[in-house]
């Protein structure tokens, strides 16, 4: 019997806890997509990269939300029991509160543990992920980066310049500007242009102009009636290097072992070299001023998913009152906002973390403590009125 109605109560928690994750993730994806339009209007990406970025971006939309959404499950479902009698069930039952908080307790491990999963290995695979894409994609639609009669440097070390657009495909008097290097770049005028797109091969079409070559040696120039400008070769500006957030836990963990083993050491003149080498690929470099940043990430993923049994122990102290104790609904009440106070001191908490020594571990030991403290201040109130 006792298994049956905590089974009840766990998957009621459960089943709100999905519906209101699903419907909350979603609408702030949709939000989140419309903001990422800029990818195909302003950076020139195909909409299958567009749609691959920001459907990885899911993970880290629910890792999110999951923390608020786990409180405001817990918190209705046990409101809504009390208000219902439902409650009295347990304690007719001969089950203890402080045997229902337990169960409560580990029944909020198993999302610890999703969101530990989500913030040190989903999240950062799936943005690297979608950087990726990123990274491997050209400018897959010049037409809609072309505006008239603006200068337009949105491709990386290419300037266009267009006078009139018609139909998105017959362009007049451009104006074209390649850095080629640091040294050298090509100016080319044309009256008339056209857009072509062959297959993987994408370049412009131009009819009646002139090419200026400059370079050190100095100014060539040149007249043409037909030319051919390569498109292919010319990538976003969009950032493509992976940031911190991307980068695999492991990673960022060694990074933080060999700054704090090289810095006991006074090896700090040499850390970049130390670290830089081994992780090239991942444009990670741990030194004095990336470490702040790296440890505040660590913090993130190993230390906030533990406000999670606190939240719970929280809204479990709902149990101790009766729906007709007086002043019932202001207790839910403060109940409900430090509830939310909380979520917003463990989001703040991570500002200050790889900042000061001091000022870390305390951060990194308040979430234990502070279960700690909670847990044995609820037992002992339990105790003392003798509440089952």
């Amino acid at each position: 019997m006792k298994k049956l109605i905590f089974k009840n109560l766990l998957r009621d928690i459960a089943n709100f806890f999905l519906i209101s994750i699903i419907s909350i993730s979603v609408i702030v994806w949709v939000i989140q997509a419309v903001n990422y339009l800029d990818f195909v209007s302003e950076d020139g990406h195909s909409f299958r990269i567009y749609f691959l970025y920001t459907l990885l971006s899911l993970p880290k939309i629910i890792s999110r939300v999951l923390p608020f959404m786990f409180f405001l499950s817990l918190f209705y479902i046990l409101i809504k029991y009390e208000e219902n009698n439902e409650l009295v069930i347990f304690w007719l039952n001969g089950i203890k509160k402080i045997s229902f908080i337990n169960v409560i307790l580990k029944f909020s491990l198993f999302f610890l543990i999703i969101q530990l999963f989500f913030s040190s290995y989903l999240i950062p695979k799936t943005q690297d992920l979608a950087r990726s894409f990123i990274r491997t994609s050209n400018i897959d639609s010049f037409a809609t980066l072309i505006k008239e009669k603006k200068f337009i440097d949105t491709v990386s070390d290419l300037t266009i310049y267009v006078d009139e657009k018609k139909d998105n495909e017959i362009l007049k008097n451009i104006i074209l500007k390649d850095q080629i290097n640091k040294n050298e770049s090509q100016f080319i005028y044309a009256k008339e242009g056209k857009i072509i797109d062959d297959q993987d091969k994408k370049y412009l079409l131009l009819y009646d102009g002139k090419i200026i070559n400059k370079d050190s040696k100095g100014t060539s120039i040149f007249n043409f009636e037909t030319s051919q400008f390569n498109l292919s070769k010319f990538t976003t500006k969009t950032t493509t290097y992976p940031k911190i957030q991307e980068i695999g836990s492991i990673l960022l963990f060694k990074c933080i072992i060999t700054y704090e083993t090289a810095r006991r050491k006074n090896y700090n003149e040499i850390i970049d070299q130390i670290f830089k080498a081994k992780t090239e690929e991942k444009y990670l470099v741990c030194s004095d001023s990336s470490i702040a940043a790296i440890k505040g990430e660590m913090f993130r993923r190993l230390f906030l998913p533990l406000y999670l049994p606190i939240i719970t122990l929280l809204v479990s102290t709902l149990i101790l009152f009766s729906k007709d104790t007086y002043n019932y609904s202001r207790y839910k009440g403060r109940i409900f906002v430090s509830g939310v106070l909380l979520l917003i001191v463990s989001e703040i908490s991570t500002r200050y973390v790889g900042k000061e020594f001091l000022t870390s571990i305390i951060f990194s030991l308040f979430p234990i403590l502070l279960f700690g403290i909670s847990y044995f201040l609820i037992y002992r109130k339990i105790r003392k009125f003798g509440s089952k």
